[in-house]
């Protein structure tokens, strides 16, 4: 059954009027920074991470051994901005750099024993965190939104 408040997402009139928050994209970026910015208050506040930062982490933390462009491709995050991260999170003493043996342009990426630490207490908030935002779906709820998710992702290459 459609919703009369919500416009239909394959009509092609040209004169429609776009409705900000019923625009789907829009929503989902609304909605991304509001879980990001909260997410980042927990990390902030007790490692003093940007969630730029967080991100790298929580990327090679799942993925070791990534470039900084590799990171970057992964989670759809601007070059410039994981490269300043990056840079950050080297001096802090997070990450190690090393050089590719193959071909010495290339450097990746690790945590260093201490950010492997930081991954260590705050992938567990996340998760609950995770738990605690989609409680209000039931299971089928919960998988049909990844499966959806998943499958947006896909036209992306993610």
């Amino acid at each position: 059954m459609s919703d009369p408040s919500r416009p239909d997402p394959d009509a092609t009139d040209e004169s429609a009027l776009l409705e900000l928050d019923r625009f789907i994209p829009y929503q989902l970026s609304v909605l991304s920074n509001l879980v990001s910015q909260e997410i980042a208050q927990a990390y902030g506040e007790r490692f003093g991470l940007a969630v730029t930062e967080w991100r790298i982490i929580a990327v090679l933390g799942r993925f070791p051994g990534l470039s900084a462009v590799g990171v970057a491709e992964r989670s759809a995050m601007d070059k410039v901005a994981v490269s300043r991260a990056v840079a950050r999170l080297l001096e802090r003493g997070l990450l190690h750099r090393e050089t590719h043996d193959d071909d010495r342009r290339r450097s990746v990426l690790e945590l260093s024993e201490a950010g492997r630490r930081v991954y260590d207490e705050v992938a567990p908030q996340a998760l609950a965190y995770e738990r605690d935002l989609l409680a209000p779906l039931d299971a089928t709820e919960r998988r049909v939104l990844s499966e959806l998710l998943d499958r947006l992702g896909e036209r992306y290459g993610v």
